[in-house]
């Protein structure tokens, strides 16, 4: 199939050359291709910083610019207009790569383009002079949307330049890294027993090292096990200029303070995953840059993105991101201020953690697939792409699930990414568990999920009481909680045990154990009357038929549906179609269980009640912005209001699993779009247009709040992602 991909330019430097902007237009249309990349391509027009330079550029630059050949510009300009699957030119802007006064050739390549620009700025300077005033004026008025990393920049533009153009503030991205100590990544690069202090970057004067190597007497006077790492080459136009002046100077300072064991410079280009290692090894970063008038600042953000404290100059984008909440903001230029921020925090071992959890906390929408949907989003205003639907289906991956269990279950809570192991085991969790397990090793036959299934059924069969009953809750000690039973969480069992049971792929003695479970927990179905739990027991009974093939069973599930049709016929009504009088927690489950019964039964009625409510469901929850389920704030009362906060991806999950199955049901492809639709919620497409999903841990964020994700990884939340996400294998 030939590729029809629309193609976004970035003009920009590139790798292989070495460049903070190269960097960073790398990280992000390396994130823009993952998310959309069977719709969208990036290609790079790359600025060379002379004649003399060659680069061994990647496939995806199409077009090169000497930053000093005028020439160059336009025919480069007229080319883009000649490519007639470039929708939409993003100029990645630094002063320093483009040509002319303050870089006023690209001007000339602006006003020839016909296509769409839209301009990020990555410096934006206070009180111009009127030069630089006119040449960012003439850049704006050649764009139809500029992008800034934070508000300062925005506000810069608009007092002192009048820019009247549309800006946006999209943050600078981070790379995506599991939050944890410092300890397995000081062994790592071979400081095990050190505080480790560092700074990053391409060395130049601007940076300010040798103000903290002035502050490092004191610090080692209190603290005689830190070692500051300087991570990073010279700048290749510093090092052009004058060579290596400045790290010589520094070198020199090292040694007249007798501090050679203490300060190590790694005189290289790092990679990101070195940048990464670094970072996590640190217990503070430190940023002493010169310059107050730095608007953005990758370091700062990079530091801080992976859960360090940050000790900076005030410099506007430092002004910006550190707080006393997160950092400690020091003076330009005085190592006193240094030595006592930095003292401060190695002396408070809560405060030091406190910050670290917040500047982690305070980044996550700035992570490079929340960036790149920010970028989407906002190029969208402006192209009409043929196709902007990002990639739904990531790939499968248990590595979080397995993580959470341990030989007794699968742990309930999750601090960050890290099992909570006090907050003990549930069945509501075990069983959902077991049901992934299940689904993974029906699709890929993969053994490995033998062990964790047969842990999650014995997890099960502990719970359960003489009388059938599966109690909820068992604690950290491994008791079981037998003062309140829950017709939920037993209804959920027997979904569970019933989806086991159907599963042939997996072996006889597995089945049968499971099978002794559900005969016993169904001898109570009587006695259970929450919509919810009936709806799971239905489930159960279904998937349970599938080998039983009994008429019995049939007879039970009617009797249970026929609960659910009575309860829909006594609150409905031509404008609420539903089974109770408020919606509240995975609704879906509830259609989903007539559709069940229809299977069962191909009786029309329970078709047209699942249908009608399923369909109703859909109006509250679906807009042209996504899926937004019912929040558990307030839930949603007939009469009243729907709560939109806090949004749980089991909401998610079950509207997925349910609209998956009218699919397969009805062929009805709109079930089997809005399933689509429901499912981005988890990577991006949702209130706050964040990733609930972290590919790096496979596991999910516990929820949406009004202002930020919850960036637990909980259970319930990482086995209601994997559920939805299986259930598209499923059909």
């Amino acid at each position: 199939m030939s590729d029809k991909s629309d193609w976004i330019l970035y003009v920009c430097t590139f790798p292989p050359r070495e460049c903070g902007i190269a960097t960073f237009t790398k990280d992000l249309t390396t994130a823009m291709d993952k998310k959309y990349h069977h719709s969208i391509k990036s290609k790079i027009v790359a600025m060379n910083n002379d004649s003399t330079n060659i680069y061994n550029y990647p496939e995806e630059v199409i077009l090169e610019i000497n930053e000093d050949d005028i020439q160059e510009y336009i025919d480069a300009a007229k080319k883009v207009n000649d490519m007639e699957r470039i929708k939409l030119v993003n100029v990645q802007h630094e002063f320093g790569i483009f040509g002319g006064e303050y870089g006023c050739y690209l001007v000339a390549f602006l006003e020839i383009i016909t296509k769409p620009i839209i301009l990020t700025f990555h410096s934006v300077l206070p009180e111009p002079n009127d030069k630089l005033k006119k040449i960012v004026q003439d850049l704006a008025g050649k764009s139809v949307s500029i992008v800034v990393m934070n508000i300062t920049a925005k506000d810069i533009l608009e007092r002192d330049y009048a820019i009247k153009t549309p800006i946006e503030i999209i943050p600078h991205g981070i790379p995506t890294v599991q939050f944890c100590s410092s300890k397995k990544e000081k062994i790592k690069i071979g400081y095990p027993n050190k505080i480790v202090l560092s700074s990053f970057g391409m060395m130049n004067r601007g940076k300010g090292y040798e103000y903290v190597i002035e502050a490092l007497p004191k610090i080692v006077e209190k603290f005689p096990s830190v070692v500051y790492l300087i991570v990073g080459e010279t700048h290749p136009v510093v090092r052009k200029k004058e060579g290596e002046q400045y790290r010589n100077l520094l070198e020199k300072r090292v040694k007249e303070l007798g501090l050679q064991k203490h300060v190590k410079f790694y005189n290289k280009y790092v990679k990101l995953s070195e940048i990464v290692s670094y970072l996590l090894a640190s217990d503070i970063h430190i940023c002493s840059n010169l310059e107050p008038n730095q608007v953005t600042s990758g370091t700062l953000a990079y530091a801080m993105g992976v859960g360090r404290v940050v000790i900076s100059t005030p410099f506007l984008h430092a002004k910006d991101a550190v707080n006393s909440e997160r950092g400690i903001l020091v003076e330009f230029r005085n190592p006193d201020s240094i030595a006592e921020a930095v003292i401060r925090v190695l002396s408070d071992t809560n405060l030091k953690e406190q910050m670290e959890k917040n500047s982690y906390s305070y980044t996550r929408r700035m992570t490079w697939s929340n960036v790149a949907l920010y970028y989407m989003n906002m190029f969208n205003k402006h192209v009409k792409f043929s196709d902007t639907g990002e990639t739904p289906l990531p790939k499968v991956n248990l590595n979080h699930l397995i993580k959470l269990t341990d030989d007794l279950g699968i742990i309930q809570f999750a601090n960050n990414s890290l099992a909570d192991v006090t907050s003990g085991y549930t069945i509501d969790d075990n069983a959902r568990a077991m049901i992934v397990c299940c689904m993974y090793h029906q699709l890929f036959k993969n053994d490995f999920v033998l062990k964790p299934i047969r842990t999650y059924m014995r997890f099960i069969k502990y719970a359960q009481q003489k009388d059938g009953r599966i109690f909820n809750f068992v604690d950290h000690t491994r008791k079981v909680e037998m003062c309140d039973w829950s017709e939920d969480a037993h209804g959920r069992a027997v979904w569970a045990l019933g989806f086991l049971i159907s599963s042939d792929s997996l072996t006889k003695e597995i089945r049968d154990g499971g099978e002794a479970i559900f005969k016993k927990a169904i001898q109570i179905m009587q006695n259970i009357r929450s919509p919810r739990a009936v709806a799971f027991l239905i489930a159960g009974l279904y998937f349970y038929n599938k080998s039983a093939h009994s008429k019995e069973i049939i007879r039970e599930v009617k009797n249970l549906a026929d609960h659910l049709v009575s309860l829909y016929k006594d609150n409905s009504t031509g404008e609420w179609q539903w089974f109770e009088s408020y919606l509240t927690y995975s609704n879906a489950k509830l259609p989903e269980a007539l559709l069940f019964t229809y299977l069962m039964t191909q009786e029309e009625h329970y078709l047209k009640i699942a249908l009608s409510s399923l369909d109703f469901l859909i109006s509250l929850t679906f807009d042209k912005r996504g899926f937004a389920p019912i929040g558990q704030k307030g839930w949603y009362f007939k009469g009243g209001f729907k709560a939109h906060f806090d949004q749980q991806p089991v909401d998610t999950a079950s509207m997925v699993q349910a609209l998956m199955l009218a699919y397969e049901v009805t062929k009805d492809e709109k079930y089997k779009k809005f399933a689509l639709v429901a499912f981005q919620w988890f990577s991006g497409r949702n209130s706050l247009n964040q990733v609930v999903y972290d590919e790096t841990t496979g596991g999910c964020h516990d929820g949406l709040g009004e202002w930020a994700v919850n960036l637990n990884q909980g259970t319930e939340s990482t086995l209601s992602y994997l559920i939805a996400r299986l259930a598209f294998y499923q059909r």
